[in-house]
């Protein structure tokens, strides 16, 4: 391939022009690589490049007057006049150092090109890339700065979006917005990183008393921040330095901020170094105070030489280079104070320091230059492929939608849908007179909200699906229910039948908070309106239509919106084949359906029917139609007769007696086990029965008569093995197998973790009943049991003793906090393989170092080697609660809910209160989960659907 990059200058000294050279270089070994570069404006360039990358400049600026480098008859007298004009092809506000020169030489390269992939760096530069390069040429823009942030000089990327081939982000924040801005004039977005560049890397030792800070000295790298947090870092640790490298109009202003802070013998100034991974290697933490940053190069190097960052949350890429708490500390931004307590963490602690040094080397990785290499590569193919296809039609396609939908200015009007034909004036006196004639509904997201205090999210979308499938029915239109992947459920209708199913919808709800979305192909929402209007927002080019009704607890805390709602999809007839309808999403028989599968059958959802096709009343060889129980084990600490249990056991083996359950983190109750329990009701109604594992005790909220639950004392499943009382959760953990009437196939719970989002089966379990397990990134330390372990830890290295004594495997990692996905078998198989161990384990009545830990740990490695549990993937979070640094981490999840699962744990060294800890726990809990679960006594929902289980029963 003949592949060239479009640089402004190439002599600048900056992230882009670092990312382009390293990337150019990196795929010069097989293709041929060119950068062209507007101006030239000195006669070294900062940046090295690989000599197989031909440079190429257009104007020479470094001299008295421009210059044309092409061989050409323009005067330098012409050069200058032209040099003096403004540019007719890029606007001054999007880049202001074009000129009418620059224009010409630009149409004069880009026309007669011959390259394959032309890549342009700058908003600006695409404008000119897909304005003058020819048909042939695929058009790729790279973008190096945060989009939703660049104001003016992004104004290219909504107006010329379109005409490209494929528009490339360095995070998925960025591609996420471009979805929703751009909509269904979106080009191929992908996300590709900055690679690192390969070679030798020299390892930081972090014995250094070196904080080192890389950026250009410009206003939006903020670096002043950085000097105001080191005046108090001075103040505690006078023996470490601020390293400072980089140059910019700033610099003079921070050599006077340093000289009134007196900092002038803890920091420095050092200008560029081209030696950046030597400087690294000399750093024991880096630092990074941007205002923003789309992907800083410099974190991915400071993390390859084994340097722990802090580093601003700053939009957008700095949380997805650093692991938090990890790899490295984010904080707040703007928040100098917590930039100051961060780095004096990081100093304080050397052993924390050491550990995120190490663990971020190995996190860089991922952005190795032959990985991103091979993406890149990938990339190219495909539109190359493509352009040889269908390609140059799709993007007139999308170019033609743009122009009918934004106008002559080719702008979206406002993020993030393009205009629905119903203007915002109607739009609100609609909703205004919803709101008159429904007192009862609030306003929630700037839509008419429902409220409630009983439903989940799976009421929702079952609601939802009645609101389609009840007009439907009133007007007599044909549908049918459709299998996907989807959580949501998913209608099908004969795209014939737009009008009458739009009519239907518009009449069915004409006076009803229920709300249309149009959506394009992509699933991605195109516009909003009032049911009512929905024949005038929804277009022949919306091959989807989500409906849904908002719905909101009285605390707002919890918002049920279009995610949840119920699409239309309006299945084509296939121009191509006959014989088939073509759906505009996947389902779980294809994206085309036969017509002669179009047998009529019913099928059965939360107790009611509904029409479908046979083929998708088959179970299919993924479903899970096994069942699923969940297990928890819980303590009440505070119970005194436990205690006094508990003491008695110390006391015999002369240690001294706890004085009060609340000293142990493990055993404290914070009514955790009410709110997983809420977790499960609102997030996996697919889950049988719970079994709650305990030691004589019952939570005086949970209702024993609903027959989902059961408690179970551990006098139940320990039998004559073990001893009992036990205080040990290994041991207890070692007889679950023996729960009667447990499930093959179960979730094992500790009480302090929690569901996060509406979660299927298959998540946990695969349809042919084989389990997963969630690796965690931290290691099990490859050394011998020590008295100084955490009991965890010493359980994971007897673990490992005995794999390798019947497998010849030795284990790594432990497990992440998570639901446990089990199998009965397997727990009984493990005292079977290892029965010593598992009945020493079982008897001790305290944690020891003797144990084994099964449940979380040893059941998966057996699985596994047994052909019954294989890695999964999961996205989990966890808050140690007992931490004050932690705990902007609660706000995030109330306000995202970004999560599968979370754990909030809390260890014995935090810096919080336990009575602090409650309270932060008791403000959060019920607004995750404020609808109160069917277990629990009193409750709206265990009135209703305890007593339908009940007489079921």
């Amino acid at each position: 391939m003949k592949i060239t990059f479009l640089l402004t200058s190439a002599d600048a000294i900056g992230g882009t022009e670092r990312a382009i050279f390293n990337q150019a270089g990196a795929l010069a070994g097989r293709h041929d690589v060119r950068v062209l570069s507007v101006f030239k404006t000195s006669a070294e360039r900062f940046f090295d490049a690989d000599p197989r990358v031909r440079i190429e400049h257009l104007v020479d600026t470094s001299g008295a007057t421009p210059r044309v480098l092409r061989p050409t008859q323009l005067s330098a007298e012409a050069c200058a006049a032209l040099a003096a004009q403004p540019s007719q092809l890029v606007d001054h506000s999007w880049e202001a150092a074009f000129n009418r020169l620059t224009d010409f030489e630009l149409q004069h390269a880009l026309r007669h090109t011959d390259t394959d992939i032309l890549v342009s760096t700058t908003p600006a530069l695409m404008a000119l890339a897909v304005q003058l390069a020819p048909p042939h040429v695929v058009t790729v823009h790279q973008e190096h700065r945060v989009s939703e942030l660049r104001g003016s000089s992004g104004e290219p990327l909504m107006r010329f979006s379109s005409q490209l081939d494929a528009l490339v982000l360095l995070t998925h924040r960025t591609k996420d917005w471009f979805v929703e801005v751009l909509g269904q004039w979106a080009p191929r977005l992908d996300v590709i990183p900055n690679a690192l560049p390969s070679g030798y890397r020299p390892q930081s030792s972090r014995q250094s008393r070196t904080v080192v800070l890389a950026a250009r000295l410009v206003p939006e790298k903020q670096i002043d921040h950085a000097l105001r947090a080191w005046a108090v870092v001075a103040r505690q640790q006078p023996l470490w330095t601020l390293r400072i490298f980089g140059d910019g109009p700033s610099s003079g202003l921070l050599r006077r901020q340093i000289d009134e802070l007196g900092l002038h013998d803890c920091v420095q100034l050092n200008g560029n170094s081209p030696h950046m991974a030597e400087e690294w290697a000399k750093a024991g933490v880096a630092l990074l105070t941007s205002r923003n940053e789309a992907y800083s190069l410099v974190l991915g190097e400071a993390q390859a030489a084994g340097v722990p960052v802090v580093s601003y949350d700053c939009p957008n890429g700095p949380r997805e280079i650093i692991a938090d708490g990890e790899t490295g500390l984010l904080v707040p931004p703007g928040d100098i104070e917590g930039v100051a307590a961060a780095l004096l963490r990081l100093i304080e602690d050397a052993p924390l320091r050491h550990t995120m040094g190490r663990a971020a080397a190995g996190h860089v990785l991922r952005i190795s230059e032959a990985a991103v290499t091979e993406r890149w590569e990938t990339l190219f193919r495909e539109l190359l492929a493509a352009r040889r296809g269908p390609g140059a039609a799709t993007k007139t396609d999308r170019q033609a939608l743009q122009a009918a939908t934004a106008g002559a200015g080719g702008m979206p009007q406002t993020a993030p849908v393009t205009p629905t034909g119903v203007a915002p004036r109607e739009q609100r006196a609609h909703q205004e007179r919803v709101a008159r004639r429904h007192p009862e509904l609030v306003l929630s997201g700037g839509q008419l909200a429902k409220l409630t205090e009983t439903a989940t999210p799976f009421d929702v979308m079952q609601a939802n699906l009645d609101l389609v499938v009840g007009a439907l029915e009133s007007a007599g239109v044909p549908h049918l229910l459709v299998r996907d992947n989807a959580l949501r459920h998913t209608v099908a209708v004969h795209s014939s039948q737009r009008e009458a199913v739009l009519a239907a919808l518009a009449a069915h709800h004409r006076d009803a908070a229920v709300y249309v979305a149009a959506l394009n192909a992509r699933q991605a929402v195109q516009s909003t309106a009032l049911a009512n209007l929905a024949e005038r927002a929804v277009g022949p080019q919306h091959p989807l239509v989500r409906v849904y009704q908002p719905v909101t607890t009285p605390s707002q805390t919890l918002r049920y919106g279009t995610v949840y709602g119920c699409d239309i999809a309006f299945w084509e007839d296939d121009p191509e084949d006959p014989a088939v309808f073509r759906s505009p999403t996947r389902t779980r028989i294809g994206d085309t359906v036969p017509r002669d599968a179009l047998v009529r059958a019913r099928t059965t959802v939360a107790g009611r029917s509904y029409g479908t096709i046979e083929p998708y009343t088959r179970t299919l060889t993924d479903d899970v139609g096994f069942p699923v129980d969940a297990v928890y084990t819980w303590v009440d600490g505070n119970d005194p007769a436990w205690l006094a249990r508990k003491n008695a056991v110390l006391t015999a083996r002369g240690l001294a007696p706890a004085v009060a359950a609340t000293d142990s983190a493990r055993f404290r109750d914070r009514d955790e086990l009410r709110y997983s329990l809420r977790s499960l009701d609102m997030f996996a109604p697919w889950i049988r029965t719970i079994y709650i594992v305990t030691d004589r005790q019952v939570p005086t909220w949970l209702d024993l008569t609903h027959p989902r639950v059961r408690i179970v004392d551990h006098s139940e499943i320990f039998g004559e093995d073990g001893a009992l009382p036990t205080f040990n959760s290994h041991a207890i953990e070692s007889q679950l197998h023996r729960i009667p009437g447990l499930s093959e196939h179960f979730l094992y719970f500790n009480d302090d973790v929690f569901l996060g989002r509406p979660l299927q089966p298959h998540l946990f379990f695969h349809g042919n009943g084989v389990a997963k397990h969630f690796l965690s990134p931290t290691p099990v330390p490859m050394t011998p049991v020590s008295a100084e372990d955490d009991f965890n830890i010493s359980a994971a290295k007897n673990n490992r003793a005995l794999l390798e004594q019947v497998f010849g495997r030795t284990l790594t990692h432990a497990f992440l906090h998570t639901p446990h996905p089990l199998r009965r078998s397997v727990l009984a198989d493990v005292a079977a393989y290892y029965p010593r161990a598992w009945a020493r384990t079982a008897a001790n009545q305290l944690r020891s170092h003797t144990d084994i830990s099964i449940a979380s740990s040893l059941h998966h490695y057996l699985g596994y080697h047994t052909g019954r549990s294989v890695p999964g993937g999961i996205n989990c979070g966890f808050v140690n609660v007992g931490l004050r640094e932690h705990h902007t981490r609660l706000n995030r999840l109330l306000i995202s809910r970004p999560h599968d699962v979370f754990c909030l744990n809390d260890y014995h060294d935090g810096d919080v209160p336990a009575d602090e800890q409650s309270a932060i726990l008791a403000a959060f809990l019920p607004s995750y989960f404020p609808v109160a679960s069917q277990f629990e006594r009193g409750s709206a929902r265990n009135a209703r659907l305890g007593n339908a289980y009940r007489r079921a029963a």
